[in-house]
């Protein structure tokens, strides 16, 4: 077959031709199958639930690509759940399969060699099946425990051939599966985040104020008596635009750049004073065993760069820059 050279602009109206063609198809695919969901979808999730072992994905070909992406999310999400190849399957990787499994077998057709030469020896052993296909009459939807229809009307390739909107309409139900399980299960962010904890999302739920807050001497701190020139000097020595001010190791305030421009507007000559006539009394504090990422929203509330941290009684135990969350991937 000879290709046709197209100008720039024909080859760009096709291409936003066929990529909303292919949209549209899909999004139909997925407001048809919403509208199929019933009580199979129901037994499935409830199946799932009670699943006393591992929840295992099969397919093979593209049906095989999906299967591996919803085990993927069963299992970040609360779910315990692997991949195995249909066809690793009948040639030795069986022996990872269970009685107390669950197996999720994946084919459009329904007809898939592989998984109908598995799914008998996994049923026999005692587990029990969900089947996705696109074809309620075949035979591994006969063979399902519980069968979800994933048919589509045709698919977004203009030969109606590759598989497209019927991986999608298979791929999203796999999501629905996953989001109903982990909603009956109560998973929230920090389960999650224990699931990622190498992710950003892991570092700014499993991160706390004492993991990432400056300690001891990077402390900038001052007594109370100190005079304004002393705390300037400790405010350029740890170079966070600040210094805590205490008084017996308990805070009492805390004097920055700003504290020190509106004094020097009210005051003018401020060689003489002490730092307790320009510190701001009473600053906004946070706990060790916060998330720093509640430090990093209590900065952004108060329009502040610094946030001091002190102990159940007060003490200062440590300071925080937005620097400090930057490095650690909080922000």
């Amino acid at each position: 077959m000879t290709a046709t050279a197209s100008s720039p602009a024909s080859l760009a109206a096709d291409a936003l031709a066929s990529a909303r063609r292919t949209l549209a198809i899909e999004t139909q695919a997925l407001q048809d199958l919403a509208g199929r969901l019933d009580d199979s979808f129901v037994a499935a999730v409830r199946m799932l639930l009670d699943c006393r072992g591992r929840v295992v994905v099969s397919g093979i070909g593209k049906s095989g690509h999906i299967a591996r992406k919803i085990a993927a999310t069963l299992a970040s999400t609360g779910t315990p759940a692997f991949f195995v190849h249909s066809a690793e399957a009948v040639h030795g990787d069986l022996g990872m399969i269970t009685a107390d499994d669950l197996l999720v077998a994946i084919s459009y057709s329904g007809t898939s060699v592989e998984l109908l030469t598995v799914v008998p020896l996994v049923k026999r052993m005692g587990a029990r099946l969900i089947a996705i296909t696109g074809r309620p009459g075949s035979e591994l939807a006969q063979l399902a425990d519980v069968h979800l229809d994933a048919s589509v009307a045709q698919e977004a390739c203009p030969n109606n051939l590759a598989p497209t909107a019927s991986t999608t309409a298979a791929l999203a139900l796999g999501d629905a599966l996953a989001v109903a399980c982990l909603a009956a299960r109560g998973f929230g962010p920090e389960d999650f985040a224990r699931s990622h904890p190498g992710g950003a999302l892991g570092k700014r739920l499993l991160t706390h104020v004492s993991d990432v807050m400056r300690r001891g001497d990077a402390v900038p701190t001052v007594p109370v008596t100190a005079s304004i020139t002393e705390a300037l000097l400790e405010i350029t020595r740890k170079g966070m635009g600040m210094t805590a001010v205490v008084d017996g190791g308990r805070l009492v305030g805390i004097f920055t750049d700003g504290d020190l421009r509106r004094l020097i507007e009210r005051e003018g000559d401020i060689r003489a004073l002490t730092v307790d006539r320009g510190m701001t009394r009473d600053p906004r504090t946070i706990g060790p065993d916060a998330l720093a990422v509640e430090a990093a929203a209590l900065m952004d509330e108060n329009r502040k760069n610094q946030l001091l941290v002190v102990d159940g009684d007060g003490a200062l135990i440590g300071a925080l820059h937005t620097h400090d969350l930057m490095a650690a991937k909080v922000l």
